[in-house]
């Protein structure tokens, strides 16, 4: 939602920032939840521009609801579907994080 309100260039730039956080993930397990409610678990095996994300060893987390994904071992979602991204914590290197904001913020002010 909050992309939709911004200039485009601002959006550009939080694309790639988001891209390159992504792309330091890969290996990593994470939680996909899509805008229809559907989590997905798995291990982040890349990740492109538009934020496509594709996971291997998946499972889902309501597998009562969704028992037609019990088949299913590696998917493509499509960046414009996703919700959420849910990381461990102990993976996410915050002081990256804190930098590419800095430099972001830097960059909006010139």
């Amino acid at each position: 939602m909050i992309l939709l309100s911004l200039s485009y260039s601002k959006q550009y730039h939080l694309r790639e920032l988001f891209y390159s956080f992504f792309k330091s993930l890969v290996g990593k397990d994470v939680v996909v939840e899509l805008k229809n409610d559907l989590s997905i678990c798995g291990t982040l095996h890349s990740v492109d521009q538009y934020l496509n994300i594709k996971l291997t060893d998946i499972s889902v987390t309501d597998p009562e609801k969704y028992p037609h994904m019990l088949s299913v071992k590696n998917c493509f979602i499509r960046g414009s579907v996703v919700r959420y991204v849910q990381l461990p914590a102990d993976e996410v290197d915050t002081q990256l994080l804190q930098d590419a904001a800095r430099k972001e913020a830097m960059q909006q002010k010139q």
